[in-house]
């Protein structure tokens, strides 16, 4: 069931005094707007940014599912009391009268949604963000396709029913067709047809689908781009339909000027690689240091999504044209070196205490060298470790988390040491069309994006945001921090005197066997 949703008079009151609105507030204002995976990351840096920079909206319809025992009027309420909204709690308290949540399910049937509320959307939206995504690299193909590809064509089906219907965005990823080593703004084969894709899914048991994956992806590194290579086509078949629209952003990451500097939520992608090197459970990874990394901040993100939407409208319902915007750092590159080098000179200053040895760190380019090294300096420590832990009575556990380490860097592993070369033109030509103010407003220029001003937040954002360690514990961390230090020295120490002493014990045997001594 769907909430129930402000009176027109409530929903005049938010915008009827409203006076000189850039040309993209213009397009929101007075907009009825459809969201799906609104409670992710980029979904609730989308519906934060939206209600604060455009207050003319009328509303945000937000799909919502029921999970882990809460309905979802209970997840609303999770959702509007993050942090994340603070800001636009001090500038609008009532903000979140304007969010109305839809039940559904972007894993079901036609999005899991009733009738009823099929119908609601249908007389009132004008804007729709296909966000919704499993984004796990590992996902099973059946919940994937449900996710990424069927709920793409419902949501494409359910707008084609809009008579409003304005712009329809749906947001894919920089790296869909990473098959390729140039990535253009243009569609490229998808390695099966969507609707062949669909019916295999509903036809065949898991079980099966299971055993036929690694055949069905082929070189696909993941379920997860071949979903999202797929779903592209959804989008190319309805061509000239609905005014439509592909939004590519590079890695997502957190924010970097607003609402809050250094936002985060979830460990995916080098998130997750930066906090464990900052606790120093990390000490190598796969890793091609020259490489150039697509980074783009989580708030630049939202805001290139926001304008994408408005030069959709404007390019129309195209036979021919539809609009995809690669939105990368190409034109502000930054090496995986000069990421890392900035992320730990910062994490060093902000230690944590969530620390439980020693940040020491290095990238490996050669998967052998990497294997070998993985013995010796992760899983050598943790069969140590857990022997202790098992001996003195407690649960060892070091080796299941490098085992899940190792395989979440195994999945990355492509995107760490290959380098594509993405063109971006037509999101360059979009920036030109903003004004001034909307170039502002709805900061999004990557050329504009300073890396080191970045990075002196990132480690911030993933300590406190992430690790739940607040900055009043930074001077109890750094005294940790340094015992740490001389313990891992004094470690090196005793490892480096060990093999001093069996080299020589080797080299002396060896002198006297041969007579030498």
């Amino acid at each position: 069931m769907m909430e129930v949703p402000l009176k027109k008079s409530e929903q005049k009151m938010t915008f009827e005094n409203v006076n000189n609105l850039t040309p993209i507030q213009e397009f929101y204002s007075g907009q009825n707007i459809f969201i799906t995976g609104g409670t992710g990351f980029i979904g609730k840096l989308l519906i934060e940014k939206l209600l604060r920079a455009c207050p003319g909206i009328n509303c945000i319809y937000l799909l919502i599912r029921s999970k882990k025992g809460k309905n979802v009027l209970q997840r609303k309420e999770e959702l509007i009391e993050d942090l994340l909204f603070s800001t636009l709690r001090e500038k609008e308290p009532t903000f979140h009268n304007r969010i109305v949540t839809i039940e559904g399910d972007c894993s079901l049937l036609n999005l899991g949604i009733s009738m009823t509320d099929k119908t609601t959307l249908i007389q009132n939206v004008s804007i729709v963000f296909h966000v919704a995504a499993t984004v796990r690299f590992n996902e099973k193909i059946k919940s994937a396709t449900a996710i990424n590809v069927r709920s793409l064509k419902d949501a494409i089906n359910l707008s084609k029913e809009m008579p409003k219907l304005k712009s329809f965005v749906h947001v894919s990823t920089a790296y869909v067709n990473c098959l390729y080593n140039s990535i253009n703004e243009k569609f490229y084969d998808p390695p099966i047809d969507p609707d062949k894709l669909i019916d295999l899914m509903e036809c065949l048991d898991e079980k099966l689908l299971d055993d036929i994956t690694p055949r069905l992806l082929g070189i696909c590194p993941n379920s997860y781009v071949y979903t999202k290579s797929v779903a592209e086509n959804v989008v190319k078949n309805n061509t000239g339909t609905l005014p439509i629209g592909i939004f590519r952003p590079g890695i997502v990451i957190s924010t970097y000027r607003e609402p809050i500097q250094g936002w985060i939520d979830n460990i995916y992608g080098p998130v997750g690689l930066g906090i464990g090197v900052g606790i120093g459970l990390i000490r190598i990874i796969h890793c091609d240091k020259l490489v150039k990394v697509s980074l783009v901040p989580g708030d630049m993100t939202i805001n290139g999504l926001i304008v994408s939407a408005w030069d959709i409208a404007r390019n129309g319902r195209s036979n021919d044209d539809v609009p995809i915007y690669n939105y990368v750092s190409k034109d502000n590159p930054i090496t995986f070196e000069e990421m890392i080098n900035m992320s730990l000179k910062n994490a060093i200053s902000i230690p944590t205490m969530e620390a439980v040895w020693y940040c020491s760190f290095r990238n490996i380019k050669y998967r052998f060298v990497y294997t070998i090294l993985i013995y010796i300096l992760h899983l050598l420590p943790a069969l140590i470790v857990d022997t202790f832990a098992l001996c003195v009575g407690k649960q060892p556990r070091l080796l299941k988390i490098y085992n899940k380490i190792h395989k979440h860097s195994d999945l990355l592993g492509i995107f760490a040491t290959t380098e594509w070369r993405f063109t971006n033109e037509r999101w360059n030509e979009l920036l030109k069309k903003l004004t001034a103010e909307d170039r502002q407003l709805f900061f999004c220029d990557i050329k504009e994006l300073v890396w080191d001003t970045f990075f002196k937040k990132y480690p911030l954002g993933i300590r406190t945001y992430i690790l739940k360690d607040p900055i009043e514990t930074i001077p109890q961390a750094r005294i940790k921090w340094r015992r740490l230090y001389w313990m891992h020295q004094t470690l090196k120490l005793i490892i480096g005197s060990v093999f001093l002493m069996i080299t020589w014990t080797i080299i002396s045997r060896l002198l006297v066997t041969f007579g030498y001594a």
